[in-house]
């Protein structure tokens, strides 16, 4: 089974995937959000579903000072709603600075703005899962 990560967006929505072995965080896909959480969250159930999922993780976007905002509420609002959906555990990692880094390295690989905005979703979501795995990894050593 994989791992899925989410980077909750309030416009689009980044998946990640991991490999089997559950080492390396890859990029999937950007959902893009409509008005209707119920339809968003049915929607990314399907997706994670197809990818054959075992758990989830879903980013917080704490503030640097480590406090809980409006974004942080939103995450969870859709974490829990994404429960009733799917039979997999949901848990959430801290993914300050996750689109910071996202849009640094698709710069750095010359990435022009408008392929960018398309991808970087996803690409934090990597940043977000491969957090996860290698915290989790340093947990079983």
């Amino acid at each position: 089974m994989k791992i899925i990560a989410l980077d909750i967006g309030t416009v689009r929505i980044g998946i990640a995937a991991s490999d089997i072995m559950e080492i390396i965080a890859s990029p999937c896909t950007v959902y893009r959000r409509t008005k209707s959480l119920a339809a968003d969250v049915k929607a990314v159930s399907e997706i994670i579903n197809n990818l054959c999922a075992g758990e989830i993780v879903i980013g917080l976007p704490l503030k640097l000072d480590g406090t809980e905002g409006s974004s942080v509420a939103m995450a969870k609002e859709f974490g829990t709603e994404l429960e009733k959906f799917v039979n997999i555990p949901v848990v959430y990692q801290d993914e300050r600075l996750s689109t910071v880094s996202a849009e640094r390295v698709l710069i750095e690989s010359g990435m022009r703005r408008e392929k960018r905005k398309d991808k970087i979703d996803s690409v934090a979501a990597t940043f977000i899962l491969q957090t996860y795995l290698d915290k989790k990894s340093n947990l079983k050593a």
